[in-house]
């Protein structure tokens, strides 16, 4: 799959450049000639009085040249160089000086009459400020990796117990990874034939989620009813289960004999819904429900068990 933080990073590139450097420039002329007559901008000086200290920093351009080289100039070139070496601050401070620049020309807005290149500037730095958070929030996704050698009791406990998981960035199966290590369960991949990964999956994906319909899967290659005990992990989508697994439940009515969840999702919820679809779909209760949330590769347990559970023996 694609780097999508490099996607991010390569637009965070260039406005961190285009702004950077046009506000040197800017600045460089202001202080040349504090006047505002290299610029044009002379006519302008009056609308300064309206902020505070107007008659001592505003009686030329020599403070506002210093403010913009500070404010928006070195701040850009900085994030500017920290992208350049791909690292996660330059998409921190991409993001923040996005925003410092839709701060600044808040203030023109109060200054000036509108104008085209204020309204401009303001739109340039909410895209760099939408972009820095987007890298932010990919590199912190594709840094989560999954080491498949840390789990050496997959599958050697004697064939008894089966975890069952659809994953679409992989946070799902780790969950489903590590509950099959620590009871030796076999590990079964439920597998969608509709599009599902990268940005145009998670747009794809959305909208299965959004009208809770069935997406379609490969045929389950594995004998369900063999196993004493299935353990089901799934993601949620758009509150909802995801549409794959809400159609292996479909599948799998019938074929289960005891069953627990784990749902993962990234909201502090519990979501009970998907529990009492799940439910009503494979016709079973849950002995136990775990609800974990994922945000950016970080795990938080939500809940250990729903109170709705049956209370049924533990397993051994």
């Amino acid at each position: 799959m694609k780097s999508r933080f490099e996607k991010a990073r390569k637009w965070l590139l260039f406005w961190t450049l285009f702004i950077g450097i046009g506000a040197v420039g800017g600045s460089a002329c202001m202080l040349f000639d504090p006047s505002g007559k290299l610029l044009g901008m002379d006519a302008m000086l009056p609308f300064f009085k309206k902020l505070p200290l107007a008659d001592i920093l505003f009686a030329d351009f020599a403070f506002s040249g210093y403010a913009l080289l500070i404010v928006n100039g070195l701040t850009n070139l900085t994030a500017a160089e920290l992208l350049l070496g791909r690292r996660y601050a330059g998409a921190v401070c991409s993001c923040v000086f996005g925003v410092t620049l839709m701060l600044w020309i808040c203030i023109q807005f109060y200054m000036f009459p509108f104008n085209f290149m204020s309204t401009a500037y303001f739109i340039f730095g909410l895209i760099q400020a939408i972009t820095g958070y987007a890298a932010c929030v990919f590199y912190r996704q594709e840094l989560f990796a999954e080491n498949e050698h840390a789990y050496p009791r997959v599958g050697k406990g004697g064939h008894n117990e089966l975890v069952v998981y659809f994953s679409r960035m992989g946070y799902a199966r780790k969950l489903a990874m590590e509950a099959a290590n620590a009871t030796g369960a076999d590990v079964y991949e439920v597998r969608s034939t509709e599009l599902t990964a990268g940005t145009p999956g998670f747009w794809w994906c959305g909208r299965y989620g959004m009208h809770r319909w069935d997406m379609p899967i490969e045929d389950i290659s594995i004998k369900l009813s063999s196993y004493r005990h299935v353990t089901i992990c799934t993601p949620i989508w758009v509150f909802n289960l995801a549409a794959p697994m809400r159609t292996f439940c479909r599948k799998a009515r019938g074929q289960i004999r005891e069953a627990d969840y784990i749902l993962v999702h990234h909201t502090n919820s519990l979501y009970d819904n998907a529990v009492h679809e799940m439910n009503k779909l494979m016709g079973i209760e849950p002995t136990s429900v775990r609800s974990v949330r994922c945000r950016m590769g970080s795990f938080s347990e939500q809940s250990a068990a729903l109170p709705h559970a049956s209370a049924q023996s533990p397993r051994t």
